[in-house]
């Protein structure tokens, strides 16, 4: 099997992430068994590699893999040989020598996933880098948004209206999503201060959220990247969620079949004022629970096929590695 790699939105392509999308529906009806868990990846080894904290996509992979009979292998940076001044490269070729198909990325430096598959023979999967791309969080968020839009009589992305609120300059979940829903037809638009907005627009943008609230199907929600801002960009927390957190007023003037999203960690009283779980269109616990299906079919898609006993790894009419 050729080696693939989800570094970012541009190595599926749109017909990639329809796959990765119908992939994950039956990836979603393995985690609703009695017993979650299926044999497609039995023999297959899964390396966490994370540099940045993380505990929804970091857990999300670990489980996604074990759900698949993976093994897992885990780097605790903190204590690992990177601390006695081992380059990166020295501790990916090391940890590949121990029999590694795919490694899962995080790191603070934009490129990190790129480099790594060209030292690598191994799978590698963006869980993150820098500023630039999360693609598996966009494929967690477009699933979530067709299953929860059919689930209300919707189909499909092609006219969809979404508003990405908040910190988009820091942002590689707004990156990859912005990218994707744009190759599968929707429209976006971006809704934040000026001085959070990258230097080079990715989508149509305003600072304007309240005239912007009325015209949209899904509200996107961001935290400020706190960690990766080096300046004030806002002038203060309070200035920020007067002009662009959701409140409970203008979350009254939403539509009922308006979906209300979050990537998590939420920051609560600065980009939503108001209760998630009192709003019937928030669909922010499932994005976390559709993040375990989607890792899954990602996983699959790279290291499926034939398995390690000579056997197919078939995925057919909801029944995967059966």
């Amino acid at each position: 099997m050729a080696v693939r790699h989800l570094r970012g939105i541009a190595d599926v392509g749109v017909e990639g992430l329809l796959r990765l999308l119908d992939l994950t529906d039956h990836m979603a009806e393995v985690g609703r068994r009695a017993n979650p868990k299926v044999p497609a990846l039995r023999g297959r080894t899964v390396c966490n590699l994370f540099f940045e904290d993380s505990t929804r996509t970091r857990m999300s992979f670990d489980t996604a893999a074990k759900r698949l009979s993976a093994d897992t292998m885990t780097l605790a940076v903190g204590s690992s040989s990177v601390n006695k001044g081992e380059s990166l490269r020295d501790t990916v070729e090391t940890l590949e020598a121990m029999g590694v198909d795919a490694f899962v990325i995080r790191h603070r430096s934009s490129g990190v996933p790129w480099r790594i598959s060209e030292w690598s023979d191994a799978s590698v999967i963006n869980a993150g880098d820098g500023w630039h791309q999360h693609p598996t969080q966009a494929l967690l968020d477009l699933y979530t948004i067709r299953s929860e839009r059919a689930a209300r009589g919707a189909e499909g992305f092609e006219g969809l209206r979404v508003g990405i609120v908040g910190d988009i300059r820091h942002s590689r979940v707004a990156r990859s999503l912005t990218e994707a829903l744009g190759l599968l037809g929707a429209s976006v638009l971006h809704i934040g201060p000026r001085t959070l907005m990258p230097p080079t627009p990715l989508a149509p943008s305003t600072d304007d959220l309240d005239a912007a609230l009325a015209d949209l199907d899904i509200v996107y929600l961001l935290r400020m990247q706190l960690e990766r801002i080096d300046s004030a960009v806002v002038p203060s927390g309070e200035e920020y969620s007067r002009r662009f957190a959701l409140t409970p007023e203008r979350a009254g003037r939403l539509g009922e079949d308006v979906l209300v999203m979050h990537p998590g960690p939420m920051n609560r009283g600065v980009e939503i004022t108001v209760d998630p779980a009192r709003l019937t269109g928030s669909v922010i616990t499932q994005q976390v629970t559709n993040g375990i299906a989607a890792r899954m079919a990602v996983l699959f898609d790279l290291l499926g096929g034939v398995d390690t006993d000579g056997g197919s790894a078939a995925v057919g009419s909801g029944v995967v590695g059966l």
